[in-house]
């Protein structure tokens, strides 16, 4: 199992999702809207993964509420970072494919496998001028409860999630120094994370 997969596994395993970027054109947000937003999020999510339907079923919705919930454009640009301007065209296209369907499967296969999970929210609060930092607390049977912190901007007029915060650790940057290791042990080269990513996801589905 590689770095990068290992990063995907133990994120999942604690319930959290991966590392979710900033991107280039967010705006202000206050933080009633904010925390309204994480509000909603955390109860479809806790209403998905709790629900009596087959965990096929719960992945599903759980894949849909992410989909609606998190800056998926800016999530993979982020991430990418500065090997984003030195990718093709054919690599870009390729690489937010490839990064879309890592992030949902990854998070749906395993949010959709627990229940009994409680979201409980906490206070919310400026973090900059363009997004507001909402806490809250998530529990699952027989595992002490954590500290989970969203970042929410509004992305082309709709509140985004831009970042998590797991115990005190940006989820996002994380993620970003994950993928440009890769790279830059490749020579610069886009193409072998491309390639590292199409096996995890070949991984996941065999899993």
């Amino acid at each position: 199992m590689t770095t990068i997969q290992r990063r995907l596994v133990v994120a999942a395993a604690l319930g959290l999702p991966v590392a979710l970027p900033l991107r280039s054109a967010l705006a202000a947000i206050d933080a009633t809207r904010a925390s309204g937003f994480i509000q909603s999020t955390g109860n479809d999510l806790v209403g998905a993964i709790n629900s009596n339907a087959p965990v096929a079923a719960r992945r599903d919705s759980v894949a849909g509420i992410l989909r609606r919930a998190v800056d998926i454009e800016g999530v993979g640009r982020f991430i990418l970072g500065r090997f984003w301007r030195t990718a093709s065209p054919a690599e870009q296209q390729e690489y937010s494919r490839l990064f879309e369907q890592t992030l949902i499967h990854n998070l749906a296969s395993r949010f959709g496998e627990y229940q009994g999970v409680k979201f409980t929210l906490g206070r919310s609060q400026a973090n900059t001028e363009d997004d507001v930092m909402v806490s809250t607390s998530v529990e699952r049977p027989n595992t002490a409860a954590f500290t989970l912190d969203w970042r929410v901007s509004d992305i082309g007029g709709a509140p985004r999630i831009i970042d998590m915060i797991a115990e005190g650790t940006s989820l996002r940057l994380t993620q970003r120094s994950e993928y440009a290791s890769v790279v830059q042990r490749n020579g610069g080269q886009v193409s072998a994370l491309l390639a590292a990513m199409r096996q995890q996801i070949s991984q996941m589905r065999a899993s």
